[in-house]
């Protein structure tokens, strides 16, 4: 296939094949770290359209990489596969995974006019697993010269201004005992975690602004008349950086420690992943990016409180630390039906989900293609 000089990029002539890969990943969601048939579609796509691809990429089972050209340059285009626990693709990777294959095969005929090598990276368990940090210390994107993926939400909104965030797991450790018989012989770890809860309710008037503090407990107890020996969740804390990140996560864990310390039981209190970094923008990139989507029809004028998914957190941040980087926001039309609910897994197939397709792998192409002229 050889490109016209004036003609550029576009995914509309493997649309259908695009679609038709995204739909099977919205049919078949893998949670974090278990992606392995996607992983597997995603290398029989870029291995159809002539990349050269390594599965198990670094050492993770469900990482792939793919790569077209021998150029001196470098772009890549980042892929999500993995679904939320018990809401699927929810937060729309199945579109994710599309837009960026589709915007490597897409941008493939210009690869040796541009001097460039196109990187496709396939990457695990973005929601709470951190798999990007992992492959960047493992050596995955650190001699790109531009990373671009780009995420489904309600509206169009260019600029990615992600929380920091920390993963945590919480356990509680105490000692079962019959509640009517001998309470006094237990030590009760369902309390442990309300005390704890009644402690971060309370450090909510004091949480500077921008921050955010919220989880699930996913283990309470077995019988209400046996005292609970062990309970479990899940906690997050966000701040706008890093930096802000660190003193209000020590406060949410002395908050557990005060759970312990109140009810005599034991706390194991682990991260789930290297804590998400504030996102790097290159503005460059993301100024390309907006030119042609305006070009091509898109709008970014939705109300502010209307686009705020661009402060979800993305390990991509981390890696735009690193390398030049956008992750902008691609509307589906859905608002006020927005990500991470389960009417947002269903508008992630079906003729608003073909256009971001369609629209998102376009836009990523073009943006590298003039990025790299």
């Amino acid at each position: 296939m050889t490109a016209e000089p004036f003609a550029p990029p576009s995914a509309a002539d493997h649309l259908a094949r695009l679609i038709e890969y995204s739909e099977t990943l919205h049919a078949h969601p893998e949670t974090a770290w278990q992606e392995h048939r996607a992983a597997r579609w995603t290398a029989e796509l870029l291995a159809e359209s002539g990349f050269s691809v390594t599965t198990g990429y670094l050492g993770f089972p469900t990482a792939v990489h793919a790569s077209y050209g021998s150029g001196s340059r470098r772009v890549g285009f980042i892929v999500e596969y993995d679904a939320l626990p018990g809401l699927g693709h929810a937060c729309g990777h199945n579109l994710i995974a599309a837009m960026s294959a589709g915007a490597a095969i897409a941008l493939r005929p210009w690869a040796r006019e541009l001097d460039l090598r196109i990187d496709v990276i396939g990457t695990p368990a973005e929601e709470g697993g951190g798999g990007k940090i992992e492959m960047l210390d493992a050596g995955a994107f650190t001699d790109l010269d531009l990373a671009l993926m780009a995420h489904p939400g309600p509206v169009d909104a260019p600029r990615a201004e992600p929380y920091a965030v920390a993963h945590d797991h919480v356990r509680f450790v105490g000692r079962s005992a019959h509640a009517a018989a001998y309470p006094h012989e237990g030590r009760n770890a369902n309390d442990a975690f309300v005390v704890a809860q009644v402690a971060l309710g309370l450090l909510r008037q004091q949480l500077p602004p921008g921050t955010r503090v919220h989880g699930i407990q996913t283990v309470g107890g077995e019988a209400p008349n046996a005292i609970p020996c062990v309970t479990e969740g899940r906690w997050y804390t966000r701040a706008e950086t890093l930096a802000e990140l660190e003193p209000l996560h020590r406060r949410v864990r002395q908050c557990f420690e005060a759970g312990a310390l109140a009810t005599d039981t034991v706390l194991d209190f682990t991260p789930e992943s290297q804590p998400y970094s504030e996102f790097r923008t290159d503005e460059r990139a993301l100024e390309i990016y907006m030119r042609h989507a305006l070009a091509l029809g898109r709008s970014f004028d939705a109300p502010v409180e209307h686009q705020t998914m661009n402060r979800a957190s993305t390990d991509l941040g981390n890696v735009s630390q690193h390398v030049p980087a956008i992750h902008p926001y691609i509307g589906l039309g859905s608002f006020p039906v927005s990500n991470h609910q389960p009417e947002f897994a269903a508008v992630c197939v079906g003729e608003a989900a073909d256009r971001v397709i369609a629209d998102g792998a376009t836009l990523l192409a073009r943006t590298a293609h003039e990025y790299f002229s």
